[in-house]
């Protein structure tokens, strides 16, 4: 996928004045606009709508100093008004455009290119999974999105769970993994608005519809699950794994994300400290045919 990321990286240059949507580009990627974005995020740490404002910013402040006229300048880059070019660059910037010729700053946002960087040439433990339709049900609740160390939001959702809920999740698992999960979803840089946090559900699988009021349900479509079993610190391993997942395994893979939960469990080790076997569950298909001149490619 390395070809095709970088591809999209000179649409994207191409496309700069136009009214470029997430979608089309998700489209020229030829994956899932969740999935593109998904990964972007992963391989960047930007979401893929601060990426395009800051290169349009970016290409604006040139055209500043160029001499540009302010209002054709806002106008080029797809802004409707010049008061939220205005309000848009002096947050990008720190200077409003009609100072930019005085003052001469020249921030600068560079396009991304990707490369492969590998590191000591370790391989990734993964097996395919086909599960029917099923409801994830537990607690739930917005928390703020953090990719190391322990969140403190997570384990105080944790320690809210009643023992009547205890109760009703395990009468209701019926399905695979037996475990108590930890699922997230919606997640704000999952990118629509774009703000730090996501819904974490802690609870089980089930293919039972019937669920009391104590417990939030989530229902997932019929899909294929890519399962990346890891053992090690808990809960570093299991997030380095999670990032590998989305920067190293599925760039390189033939399937990409769906619009569905990723969930994961851990099995903390009696005998020592901190240290866990855990699994990640990722919702996968397979990747579709982008087209080029007519030809699948």
């Amino acid at each position: 996928m390395l070809n095709e990321l970088n591809g999209v990286m000179d649409y994207i240059e191409d496309h700069l004045t136009d009214d470029l949507s997430l979608e089309a580009i998700a489209d020229y990627a030829g994956v899932s606009d969740y999935h593109f974005r998904k990964i972007f995020f992963y391989l960047s740490g930007l979401t893929l709508s601060e990426y395009i404002k800051g290169r349009k910013l970016s290409e604006a402040n040139k055209d500043l100093l160029s001499g540009d006229r302010v209002t054709d300048v806002a106008f080029k880059y797809g802004y409707q008004s010049l008061d939220g070019f205005t309000r848009a660059f002096k947050k990008w910037s720190g200077f409003l455009p009609s100072e930019i010729t005085k003052k001469g700053p020249n921030k600068s946002v560079p396009k991304l290119s990707f490369i492969i960087t590998v590191k000591g040439g370790n391989t990734m433990e993964f097996r395919l999974e086909e599960k029917p339709a099923f409801n994830f049900v537990g607690v739930s609740k917005r928390v703020p999105m953090q990719f190391e160390g322990i969140n403190s939001e997570i384990v105080e959702l944790a320690k809210s769970i009643t023992e009547a809920q205890r109760r009703e999740m395990h009468a209701l698992q019926d399905i695979g993994p037996y475990e108590i999960v930890n699922v997230s979803y919606d997640a704000d840089a999952g990118f629509k608005k774009e703000e730090g946090n996501l819904t974490h559900l802690i609870g089980v699988l089930t293919t039972k519809n019937e669920v009391s009021e104590l417990l939030d349900k989530v229902p997932v479509a019929a899909c294929a699950w890519a399962v990346f079993p890891n053992e090690g610190p808990f809960p570093a391993a299991l997030q380095q794994t999670m990032a590998r997942t989305y920067s190293e395994w599925l760039p390189s893979s033939d399937y990409e994300v769906v619009d569905a939960p990723t969930f994961s469990f851990a099995k903390m080790d009696a005998h020592k400290n901190d240290y866990a076997y855990s699994e990640v569950w990722v919702p996968v298909c397979k990747k579709r045919k982008r087209q080029v001149n007519g030809l699948a490619v």
